[in-house]
Formats: C-alpha cells, structure tokens, sequence
C-alpha cells in the first residue's frame, strides 16, 4: 500500500515537472506514512513542506496540484488536504481486503523485496575468541547478527554471513599454554596454576586428549617451565607479565612443531564446539575466516606497506605507529612491535582492507559494546589506506544479564564460572533465546529473566507469539471435527463482510507486515518485527476472545477462516526471520 502510494505521488510530481508547475530540478526524499489517528486518513505525505523551499510556492498550492494530477487508484477513496499541505489518503476497504489475497498468494514470500537492489553486503558477526565455549554474551550477538542477515536478505540484499576466527595472537597463545600446563598436571608436575590461564573445565578435556594423543612426548619439568618467569599476582607480581614469561617457555620447550600440535588441538577442539553450538542454535555462515592466513597470504605486510607508503606510519623505539591522532584518536596505535611482531590491530586492519577488496557495497561488523572505541581507529585505518570508510557500519550489541529467581547470575570468562550459550539454549529452548536476544535495541542493555523464558503466559512475549499461530491450527482442527470445510474461494469473495472492530484492525496490521520488515531491516532493528509480531498476535487472541469463527453462516465462516490464514502465514514468515520456529500446537 505504501509503495503504491509513492508510485502516484511521484507520478504526479513528474507531471508537474513536466508541465513546468514545479522545478524540473529537485532533490527530495518521499515520504509516506501512516497516521496515528484513522480519522486523518490511512496515510499522510508531507512532500509538499519539502518542496516549498526549492519550488518557492506556498506549501499548500503544491499539495493541491499534486493532488489534482494523481491518478486513480481503487485502493484509494479520499485525498484531503490538511494544516499547511499534508496530503491525507483515505484507503478503500477492498484495499485492506486485497491484502489477504496477497498474503496467501506470497505464502513464504509475502513481505520480502527487492529494495535492496541486490547490493552486495557482507556481515561479520560473533567472532569470538576460540579460547573457551561460546557465553550467553555472544548469543545476543549471534542472533543479532544473524537475524540482521535474514532481514537485509529478505529485502532484497545479498548477504555473506562471515565469522572471523582469531586463530593467532596472544589470546590464543594463553589457551595454548593453559592447555600445557593442565597436560603437564597430569603427568604427574605440581604447581600452581597462572591467575591468567585459562580454568574451565574445556581446558582440562582438551589436556587429557592431548595426553591420549601424545602420551608423555611433551612431558617436561614444572621447574623449567617456571624458570625465570616473574611472579604471578597473587604472590604480589603482575599477572600479565607471569602469562607471557609462560607463553614464552612453553614455545621455547617445546619447539615450533610440538608447539603447534597443542595450539592445534585447543584451537580445533574450541573451533569445533563453536560451530556445533551456533548451528544448533540455527545460526549459520557462508564462510569462516581465517586471521592466520591474513599473514600467510601476505595481506598484512601488505597493508603495513600501504600504510608506509601513504607516511601513515613512523618508527619509534624500533616499533612501527599508525597516526591514528592524526583522525581524532587520543593517541597513535603500534602496527608493528619492535620484535617484528604484527598487533592485532594490524590484522584488523588486513582483515577489512581485504573485505572491501572483496569488492562488497557495504560492510556490516557485530562487535560487543566494550569496543565502541575501536570503531575510529579501524575507520580511520581505512581513510588512511585510501578507501571508503563509509562503506564500513559497525553495530555494538551491549551484554545481556542474566536473572533467574530474581537474582542476577554471576560470570566470569577466564575463570571458567559463566553460562555458555549451550546451556542457556537447554534451559528456555532456542526459540525463547533467539526472541528474547532481538526484543530490545543491539545498544541497550538487557536482562534476560530465565523464568519469564521458560513460561508458558501472556507475559512471555515469543510464547504468546507463537500460540497465536497454533491456535490457528487448532481453529482448523475444530473445523475438521465439526465436519466443515472451508472454501477458500469463497472466503476470498466475502471479505466485505469482515465488518468487526477487531476484523479491520487486524486488516491493517497485516497490510502493515511489509513496511515494518523493510524498515526493521534497512535500520537493522530486529526489535521492530519482533515488536510487530506481539502487536498482531495481541489483536488475533483479542479476536479470537471475542468472535466466534466456525459459525453456520458460510460465507462469513470462510471469510473469517481465509483472515485466520493470512494471520497464521505472517506470523510464521516474521518468525522465520528471527530464527524462531512456528508451532501447530501447544
């Protein structure tokens, strides 16, 4: 309806332009929207406030030409004129009727489209550390980012859902160690376990199938292990520093290929669990890539070079610095350490250097919300580099909290005491984790109240969603058990008869499906569809509560059955967006 109204609108704009009422030169962007209040009209135009500055006419005689050349329209039975120039369209009945048709003519299809243009988008979501099992921290992102993914290739764009791994670096270097250290444990070493190593229970399973793999080859004394590693915090040292004195022995006494085998293994293992637990959670990727072979196909020497070439970079103390001030940072940025090594930073850098590349129109990152300040420095690595930063979104999703009996659940990641995603899955069920993750906007801050999750209420908003579907069902169960039919035909036919209060407003919820899928995807807030679905199962039950469907009169019996159908069929295609299945009973 809304596109419908566009094409007139601008289709008598044209017209003027033609005729040279209006300028033949104008810049505007069109905007159609529904009223608040039905007594104004269905939907509203304010094209001819916009236009007044540029045509210099008073915004009044614009909105009364554009409305003397629009062209007829069934859908519509009334334009009026209000205030200073809204344009007010008042909508037919059979204009709300037509959209049953098209939703069971669409089925699946119904809402998606093509304003996208089948622009080339790459999302990049989760990317989490393979140290450890994901967290429910990362289930937030990993609905997030997916559910964006199936909204933008719901409308139209072509979508690569991308995990980057981070397999190299410090972080994984601790794994690898913790994983040593655990092995060397059980072979008998007594010590004291880093404050900094890596705890969970993950660690010592990798360490006992290193120990079946390998048997006592990477046995080596504690003693040596610990030589010369300044002290740990709790003994009053610096954590930090105790970590990577032990980094530093375990790849010194085991040399580069033993080294690489438990790095492997704690890599693989990790890498593993994730991608069986984000598939479980119907979370899915067209690619995995990998951070190591950003070095190994010389991608990051490359953009270091770049970077030097463009005098982006200046040596200090033997180290290489990004100017990353020279683009409002607080401070420059190390590239390059001055052992040679490569930062993280410099990977990222490589990494998104090579997505745009890739050649994608836009560039979509789902990062945590403790990294809003990494968000300049890559975009001002990019300006540096000579690309289009702008072509880079990155999206913060905040952390959620977790509460069950009212009491918040404690974590915390390197000591192993937090709840994975898996086990938050088993407790309310991938439905009630993948809604509850995209009900509130990326940015703010969630709790995620267990109980209300797991309940089967109106106060649990994806379990009064979903019973809104199955009681669809069940209203054709009992159609079947009372020995009707339903003549779809002439449902279709009789749709004038949907007269009811609750009828008409869920005509128009339904009409409204598309607008609210395009506008949750272009703004990437799956909070909005989530918010539409609670809206349209709300008035369902309320219809539901109020009139009888399987009635005697035929004609009314289809039309009502043929609106049940169309409600049932968008409530499944919104849920099907938001990775939430649609139940046929409850």
């Amino acid at each position: 309806m809304k596109h419908h109204l566009e094409h007139l609108v601008n289709a008598a704009i044209q017209q003027l332009q033609a005729n040279e009422t209006l300028p033949a030169e104008l810049s505007f962007k069109l905007q159609v929207e529904r009223t608040k209040d039905r007594q104004h009209g269905d939907f509203a135009c304010n094209v001819a406030l916009m236009l007044a500055k540029p045509a210099k006419r008073k915004p009044r005689d614009i909105a009364e030409a554009i409305v003397a050349e629009l062209g007829d329209s069934e859908q519509v039975v009334k334009v009026e004129i209000a205030g200073p120039g809204f344009i007010n369209f008042f909508l037919s009945p059979s204009a709300y009727h037509a959209v049953i048709g098209q939703v069971q003519e669409q089925a699946d299809n119904f809402g998606r489209s093509n304003i996208g243009a089948n622009k080339s988008i790459q999302v990049e979501f989760v990317s989490a550390n393979p140290t450890g099992p994901l967290h429910v921290g990362h289930g937030r992102g990993a609905a997030y980012g997916a559910t964006v993914a199936n909204l933008l290739d719901a409308t139209g764009f072509k979508v690569h859902r991308e995990y980057y791994v981070n397999d190299a670096g410090r972080q994984m270097d601790i794994l690898a160690t913790s994983v040593w250290l655990r092995y060397l444990s059980k072979c008998g070493e007594a010590f004291v376990f880093p404050s900094n190593g890596y705890k969970g229970d993950y660690v010592l399973d990798i360490a006992a199938e290193l120990q079946k793999i390998h048997g006592d080859k990477l046995h080596h004394a504690a003693t040596k292990v610990f030589a010369n590693v300044p002290d740990d915090e709790p003994a009053g040292g610096d954590k930090e520093q105790h970590i990577d004195g032990l980094v530093s022995n375990t790849k010194q006494l085991l040399g580069a290929e033993d080294y690489r085998a438990v790095f492997d293994l704690g890599l693989n293992t990790v890498l593993a669990d994730i991608r069986e637990d984000l598939a479980g959670f119907n979370v899915n990727y067209d690619e995995w890539y990998s951070e190591r072979s950003l070095t190994d196909s010389g991608a990051v020497e490359r953009a270091v070079e770049r970077l030097k070439a463009s005098n982006h970079l200046y040596e200090k103390e033997g180290a290489w610095w990004f100017r990353s001030s020279d683009f409002g940072d607080d401070k420059d940025r190390v590239v390059v350490r001055d052992n040679g090594q490569t930062t993280y930073f410099a990977s990222d850098i490589a990494y998104h250097m090579d997505k745009l590349e890739r050649g994608y129109d836009r560039v979509i990152d789902v990062w945590g919300a403790d990294h809003h300040g990494y968000v300049p420095r890559v975009k001002a690595a990019l300006e540096a580099l000579g690309d289009d930063s702008s072509k880079l979104d990155v999206l913060l999703v905040q952390f959620a909290i977790l509460y069950r009996g009212g009491e918040r659940v404690q974590m915390s990641t390197r000591s192993g005491s937090f709840v994975t995603l898996r086990e938050l899955r088993e407790e309310v069920g991938n439905d009630a984790a993948r809604f509850f993750y995209v009900m509130r906007r990326c940015e703010q801050h969630m709790d995620f109240d267990l109980d209300l999750a797991k309940s089967q209420s109106s106060d649990n908003p994806v379990y009064y969603i979903q019973y809104a579907h199955a009681r669809v069902c069940s209203v054709f169960r009992q159609m079947n058990e009372k020995g009707f039919s339903h003549d779809n035909t002439n449902g279709l036919a009789n749709l004038g008869l949907l007269h009811e209060q609750h009828e008409q407003a869920l005509l128009v919820s339904l009409s409204r499906y598309p607008e609210a899928l395009e506008t949750a995807a272009l703004s990437h807030e799956p909070h909005q569809l989530a918010n539409y679905l609670r809206e349209l199962a709300n008035e369902f039950h309320t219809y539901y509560n109020a009139h009888q469907f399987l009635v005697d009169d035929t004609k009314l019996r289809d039309a009502r059955l043929s609106l049940n159908l169309a409600v049932k069929q968008v409530i499944k295609n919104g849920l099907e967006l938001l990775g939430v299945s649609a139940p046929e009973a409850m």
